[in-house]
């Protein structure tokens, strides 16, 4: 079975990506509609693509300046720019949206779908368009997916399940969230100054009847796993790379270090 590795090295302050181990990444940056994390203007130079939900798109206007007190705010919203904001337009402000058509961004209106959420939407429009060449490095960024309402937290998470041949970071303040599909075996490079002790593999989509670890502290040995029985939270990183073989697809959480 194919092996595929993952690693948080996008969270790093070097500029840095590729490792003998790994290839580097091209990354795509989604905001939604939750107060924007610290680590925003970072993931922001990181990407080259950046794409707001049309509610993300009131967090970057207002949260942007914020982390650049002393700079004018107008000309920090200039520099922090999104290439679109997409959605069905519900949660945008008026001056918002203006204030970027302004500026040039595209804005896609798809209030005539109702049947998907607004990072559905723009998940669909970074993997369907053409502005990125090398599609088989892709690795998508979101911030805003978790926290605020459970239910908006649950359909984040359904992304990542209907588009589980791609990358798809969901990132808070204090943690990530991607997928590890049942289709390889996965390695996990911690990088220690920017995450974890804590972590956690979660079985949403179906009950695990095998599930295998290794560099925890808890691991799983060919262990069963679902909701109203075992499920490993608060688990905890023990080495510098993790494996896990599931028979399942399953959800891979781990904190996110507060920069000291």
């Amino acid at each position: 079975m194919e092996v595929m590795r993952h690693a948080s090295t996008f969270l790093l302050p070097s500029s840095s990506e590729a490792t003998d181990d790994l290839p580097s990444s091209v990354h795509a940056l989604i905001i939604l509609n939750q107060r924007l994390p610290g680590l925003a203007p970072l993931l922001w130079e990181r990407a080259k693509l950046r794409v707001c939900a049309d509610g993300g798109a009131n967090r970057l206007f207002d949260g942007m300046p914020e982390f650049f007190p002393d700079e004018d705010p107008g000309e920090v919203r200039r520099r922090y720019k999104p290439d679109l904001v997409n959605g069905d337009m519900d949660s945008i402000r008026a001056e918002v949206k203006d204030y970027y058509s302004d500026l040039g961004v595209k804005i896609l209106d798809e209030s005539h779908d109702q049947d998907t959420t607004d990072l559905h939407k723009c998940v669909a429009f970074v993997c369907d368009g053409q502005h990125i060449l090398e599609k088989s490095n892709l690795c998508i960024l979101v911030l805003g997916a978790l926290g605020g309402r459970f239910d908006h937290e649950i359909g984040n998470i359904n992304v990542l399940y209907r588009f589980s041949n791609m990358r798809i970071i969901l990132l808070s303040e204090d943690c990530l969230i991607y997928l590890l599909p049942k289709t390889h075996r996965h390695e996990i490079y911690i990088e220690p100054s920017v995450e974890g002790p804590h972590c956690g593999l979660i079985p949403v989509g179906a009950p695990s009847t095998s599930t295998t670890t290794t560099g925890l502290q808890w691991n799983l040995s060919k262990t069963g796993m679902h909701f109203g029985g075992l499920v490993s939270t608060s688990n905890i990183v023990r080495e510098a790379k993790i494996t896990v073989h599931s028979d399942v697809d399953l959800l891979w959480t781990i904190s996110i270090r507060k920069p000291s």
